[in-house]
């Protein structure tokens, strides 16, 4: 019987930004502990967790006096650096999904491929550019930041909506659900997903 791998990470970052320390495991059973000052992002983070059936905590201080891009980027950035190294060489993997998710009035869709090659596209037009304290742009911000350091392909497109939180939370359930099957072990898969032989 093959040994059962661990695919999980941690990583911490520490700038004059930032101080954040953030674990993350694909094989999770949808279970987040976060605390960031960034409520609205602690509630995306518990939906793309939950979705994707992974485990995540993360305990994040930033410079929010300022604002809160420094600590939404830099989470971003540690997200993707965990997802990175926990798949490890990516033997067996799907490596790639596609998965819609509609929130009330609002579709999203995400399209992943872990390929190695990071790469980001996001088509969202949003009615209001904040939702409560939160500012909208940063959703882009820390999509950007993740499909960079996880070294992915990540294609996000809100096709419509009209309330801009069910909009971004449409998003966030999407990802979880692309990454969950994106990761997924393809028994019929043989070494890595490429005629390349390595990704």
């Amino acid at each position: 019987m093959a040994e059962q791998v661990i695919r999980a990470a941690d990583v911490a970052r520490k700038t004059n930004e930032t101080d954040i320390k953030l674990g993350f495991a694909i094989d999770g059973s949808g279970q987040a502990k976060i605390d960031t000052d960034v409520p609205f992002l602690n509630h995306m983070l518990d939906l793309f967790t939950k979705h994707g059936h992974f485990d995540l905590n993360v305990e994040a201080r930033g410079d929010i006096d300022i604002d809160d891009h420094h600590t939404v980027e830099d989470i971003g950035i540690c997200l993707g650096q965990t997802i990175q190294q926990a798949l490890g060489d990516k033997r067996g993997i799907k490596r790639y999904a596609s998965v819609f998710v509609p929130m009330d009035e609002a579709l999203a869709q995400v399209v992943i491929d872990l390929s190695n090659r990071p790469h980001f596209e996001y088509r969202a037009e949003y009615p209001s550019a904040q939702v409560g304290s939160f500012e909208v742009e940063l959703v882009h911000e820390f999509l950007w930041k993740l499909a960079l350091e996880a070294r992915m392909t990540l294609h996000v497109i809100v096709h419509y909506g009209a309330n801009t939180h069910h909009m971004i939370e449409a998003v966030f359930k999407a990802l979880g659900r692309a990454l969950d099957e994106a990761t997924s072990v393809d028994p019929r898969v043989q070494g890595v997903p490429s005629t390349k032989g390595v990704l």
